[in-house]
């Protein structure tokens, strides 16, 4: 993914759509309709959800910022991402004024995780502090990488500092507690960041 398109993702699932309860996100990023494929009303979807497998016939999505109500019709993997049709845009014509548009499932829709899973909304904004209580900054983007996932930490000044989530630098992620207590290894960030 270019840094354009991680920008745009990360702006979209950190945008506010209404809540649940306080910061809590009403509706989740799950795809991105890329834009019409072929001649049965199909649509290339670029997966923003660590789920995909849920994303079957039949889910009801929420499409855009308007969070227009459609239907998954049919679904099909395509390279990295997958190819969908919905009930409410029936051909080609219906979708091709739809570029780059999200699409969203409601919160409460959402399968609840085994204890020590967490979907991303949950993380950002969490306050990352050290072992020793030392507050580095929020969490402010999460990146996939082939490895492991990497917490972008934003201090209220300095530069963003880059943490791998691993269990040798993840401590504990107390949802309960709004924070996420990590071990710095030798060389993460700066030695005054840490003072």
């Amino acid at each position: 993914m270019t840094s354009q398109r991680r920008q745009r993702a990360a702006r979209l699932r950190n945008k506010e759509t209404g809540s649940l309860k306080e910061g809590e996100p009403l509706f989740i990023l799950v795809g991105i309709l890329r834009r019409p494929h072929g001649l049965k009303g199909e649509a290339l979807v670029s997966l923003q959800t660590d789920f995909p497998d849920r994303l079957q016939k039949g889910l009801r999505l929420y499409l855009g910022e308007d969070h227009r109500p459609v239907t998954i019709r049919s679904r099909r993997q395509h390279n990295d991402g997958l190819l969908m049709a919905f009930d409410e845009l029936a051909d080609k014509t219906s979708l091709e004024n739809l570029h780059n548009v999200p699409l969203f499932v409601r919160k409460d829709e959402t399968p609840v995780l085994p204890e020590g899973q967490y979907y991303q909304h949950q993380l950002l904004g969490l306050d990352v502090v050290t072992e020793g209580g030392t507050v580095l900054g929020k969490v402010a983007e999460i990146l996939d990488t082939t490895a492991n996932a990497v917490y972008v930490v934003r201090p209220e000044t300095g530069k963003e500092i880059l943490l791998p989530s691993i269990k040798n630098v993840v401590r504990a992620i107390e949802i309960e507690n709004g924070r996420i207590v990590v071990r710095l290894m030798p060389g993460m960030i700066e030695d005054e960041q840490t003072k």
